[in-house]
């Protein structure tokens, strides 16, 4: 028997449309961006906490590994500080480059890579928030990964991201799977039970 007010209900249930859920709106100055691949070559800018291998071919005493420091320059022997801040690694080399071209060596054959990138940081409901080393192709579901997961609290279906760039700092709500830079922010925030 259905009858009586669990009937009445089940048959109103039975006989609605069934609709999408509502979009959620985010109350806050960010923007959804869609997980998109990201490329680190010869577009990457490097920046304070990067550390680079800079070879200079026949000049063992100069090839060395330096790191960018918070000015954004690298010191080397003979030439001093190199500006290196929003540079490329092509760029920087070019700059090292024509340093050394300037009474030290007649034609130097410079080569700069990246050895280790500047960390990210996450924070909000993870098991351990806090710095740490960034490895290329990161997404901010490995960096929550790195971070010892989830808390019993956190939200999941997304996160949100502050880069800084070139063009000044900015904060976007992504998916877990979308990449993160080298320096980023994850923020993991508390989800409303």
């Amino acid at each position: 028997d259905s009858g009586g007010a669990i009937g009445a209900l089940r048959a109103a249930f039975a006989a609605a449309p069934r609709t999408a859920p509502a979009p959620v709106i985010v109350a806050a100055p960010a923007a959804y961006v869609e997980p998109a691949p990201m490329r680190y070559d010869s577009a990457y800018h490097l920046d304070a906490g990067d550390k680079l291998r800079v070879v200079i071919y026949g000049q063992e005493g100069l090839t060395n590994t330096y790191a960018i420091d918070a000015g954004g320059s690298i010191t080397m022997p003979l030439i001093g500080s190199v500006p290196a801040r929003g540079r490329t690694t092509a760029g920087l080399a070019a700059e090292i480059s024509a340093k050394l071209r300037r009474g030290f060596i007649r034609e130097p054959s410079v080569a700069v890579e990246i050895e280790a990138y500047r960390p990210f940081f996450i924070l909000g409901e993870v098991a351990a928030p806090g710095q740490y080393p960034y490895v290329p192709n990161m997404t901010a579901e490995t960096a929550v990964a790195i971070a010892g997961g989830f808390s019993p609290r956190a939200r999941r279906d997304r996160v949100t991201v502050t880069h800084n760039g070139s063009s000044g700092t900015s904060r976007f709500v992504v998916p877990p799977g979308n990449p993160i830079s080298p320096g980023d922010t994850v923020l993991v925030s508390e989800r409303w039970f």
